[in-house]
């Protein structure tokens, strides 16, 4: 076929650049031709520094080992999210990863668990999960044959770094400059070449935009259009910050809130990652840089810097010849982690329904359509944290309890409340166990369970709950602590 993909142009680097470049020319490299365009004068955003399970996938697919690339980028483990002051000040829950209790073909465990809760035989939801526990106890190890039901803590920059190694192994070609001009061929508008500073032209078949926020291509060159959550969503601001470690690690990011946003906590071996999220409604930038200067621990590694940005999507991901990947794409928010993951998404999805060069209509309309269900849904449940809550002690909290939400959220929460069901969707990052986590830790409670619950006693009922428990309790205490773990089994150069 001589309407092959044979040049891929990679605009940009970073997590997104790097992921792109080192799975096309690991997985395709024998057959596509891949350069990534790269400047050293345009610093990468670079603070998303928490993971969620699923970058497994992406690194069974390029053959990672776990631990090379934990070593290599000072990694830690992530069995969750710790939520403070979300649901109302001085209270607090986890999101954990991994399943929770036991099912059957009715009902979920939910539905067992409400009818003991209500009657004082079980506890906290969260001790019928075995990650749960572990986060709390700092407990963790990666046996043979366990659901890798982690994440990681991992360094951004140090990340990308590692996956340049990779994809210049592959064959993969880095061109040092700035991009000046979008050149595009009239007759279709397809991107045609990318001309650099140095009057170098870069062709290729398919461009993918990894500019960041600014979609150099797939915006100021395509015009693709851009839809704003910011109604939904209302922080647009960020401000990060490294520290020193000065307590021992724990296996989770911690997410507290404050009066007009969030802040973050993300341990690595060698530091702590810090950022206040907030909205500029309500918050000044000063003011956000002094109120996370007065709640980080250890000296200061490098001096906060503002991040800006405008929650929501382009209209297209793909568009003519040009796919946007990371940033470029849209942006949710970091709450849940779920930056990387739609990057390899985009890139697996990418690679899946590589068309010719003729990039057939169908191909990109299919790919638009599951890239659009997953990142909708992956708003409805970071929307689900902020609306469903029980703080009114500021103008910020009042504003997302009482805003009107999209009403596919709106009828997962109806369903939950009237029916204790949760359920997970194709194209859908977060099951059942995380929809739950945080509806129950954000106060919904369901009004009713499956009458499939009422054929167990109450003396059954207490003893599956118990038996469950205990179960978990005795597996969780068997398990080494997370940090010594780390010590023997993916310790950085840098902590050696």
């Amino acid at each position: 076929m001589s309407n092959k993909i044979k040049n891929v142009v990679i605009a940009g680097g970073g997590t997104a650049g790097w992921m792109a470049a080192a799975a096309f020319s690991k997985l395709l490299g024998k057959h596509i031709s891949v350069t990534l365009i790269e400047s050293d004068k345009i610093p990468t955003v670079g603070v998303g520094e928490a993971t969620i399970p699923t970058l497994h996938l992406f690194h069974d697919l390029l053959k990672i080992k776990e631990s090379d690339f934990m070593a290599a980028t000072n990694a830690t483990f992530k069995l969750g999210i710790s939520f403070e002051n979300w649901k109302q000040v001085n209270e607090d829950y986890m999101h954990s990863f991994g399943y929770i209790g036991q099912s059957c073909w009715a009902a979920g465990f939910q539905h067992f668990w409400l009818k003991g809760y209500q009657q004082g035989l079980a506890s906290d939801i969260g001790d019928y999960c075995p990650e749960h526990l572990a986060s709390r106890l700092g407990k963790f190890a990666a046996l043979p044959n366990q659901d890798r039901n982690h994440a990681f803590h991992t360094d951004a920059g140090l990340y990308a770094k590692f996956l340049r190694t990779i994809s210049e192994q592959h064959g993969a070609k880095r061109v040092e400059g700035t991009i000046s001009k979008v050149n595009l061929n009239h007759s279709n508008g397809f991107i045609k070449s990318l001309t650099l500073a140095d009057g170098q032209q870069i062709n290729g078949d398919l461009f993918i935009d990894c500019t960041g926020f600014k979609g150099l291509l797939i915006e100021e060159a395509l015009h693709t259009g851009y839809e704003d959550w910011r109604h939904w969503l209302p922080c647009d601001s960020a401000i990060a910050v490294q520290t020193r470690q000065t307590k021992p690690l724990v296996p989770y990011t911690r997410s507290i809130a404050h009066p007009s946003g969030w802040q973050w906590q993300i341990p690595l071996q060698n530091r702590m990652g810090n950022g206040l999220v907030f909205c500029s409604k309500y918050m000044t930038d000063q003011q956000a840089k002094d109120l996370l200067l007065e709640n980080i621990e250890g000296d200061k590694l490098n001096e906060p810097r503002v991040l800006k940005f405008k929650t929501g999507t382009r209209r297209k991901h793909w568009n003519k010849n040009c796919v946007a990947i990371g940033l470029a794409s849209g942006f949710i928010e970091p709450l849940e982690s779920t930056s990387i993951h739609l990057i390899q998404q985009s890139v697996v999805r990418l690679m899946q329904s590589l068309p010719s060069t003729e990039m057939e209509p169908a191909v990109v309309d299919d790919f638009n359509r599951k890239m659009r269900l997953e990142i909708e849904n992956i708003r409805d449940f970071i929307v689900l944290h902020y609306h469903v809550t029980q703080r009114d002690d500021s103008e910020f909290w009042r504003y997302c309890k009482s805003m009107e939400i999209p009403k596919s959220l709106q009828d997962r929460i109806d369903l939950f409340v009237q029916s204790a069901q949760v359920y997970k969707t194709d194209q859908e990052l977060f099951g059942e166990a995380s929809w739950l986590q945080v509806m129950i830790g954000q106060g919904l409670m369901p009004k009713e369970y499956h009458p499939i619950v009422d054929n167990m006693s109450d003396e059954e009922l207490a003893g599956f709950l118990n038996t469950i428990k205990s179960t978990i309790q005795r597996r969780v205490k068997s398990l080494p602590n997370h940090v010594d773990f780390i010590q023997n089994y993916c310790r950085s150069a840098e902590m050696r």
